[in-house]
């Protein structure tokens, strides 16, 4: 048997479901959400995967790693509609460099960062 078959999904720790929802709904234009017997909510994305928010306030925000990410077609254009929407790129100068916007470009793909209310971090990349 090996994993590599099965769909896989990305859960996130926050610390207050409500804010949380506003930003995954309002700013990532996620929708279609339902309701988990946990308290908190599931977000169907491309290819049948999905990221799942949960209150945990004791863990929310502390990993130090990119906790979910999306391959996308047009990165620079979806950065600026997500810009537009109030979403902060991160700006890196090591081990990546990123440019104004936050992209960075590593051989022929790039890659930007951002980070839900509670500091989570997640990626776009465009391989």
């Amino acid at each position: 048997m090996s994993l590599g078959s099965y769909t896989v999904s990305a859960v996130v720790a926050v610390s207050d479901i409500d804010t949380a929802k506003e930003f995954y709904e309002d700013k990532l234009g996620l929708s279609e959400g339902r309701d988990a017997g946990d308290g908190g909510r599931t977000y169907e994305c491309g290819g049948g995967s999905e990221i799942h928010i949960y209150p945990s306030p004791e863990n929310a925000g502390k990993s130090k790693a990119t906790v979910a990410g999306w391959g996308v077609d047009d990165l620079e254009r979806v950065v600026d509609e997500l810009s537009s929407k109030g979403v902060s790129f991160e700006r890196y100068d090591e081990p990546i460099k990123t440019d104004a916007k936050g992209i960075a470009t590593v051989d022929d793909s790039k890659a930007a960062w951002f980070k839900d209310p509670d500091g989570n971090t997640h990626g776009l990349i465009q391989a």
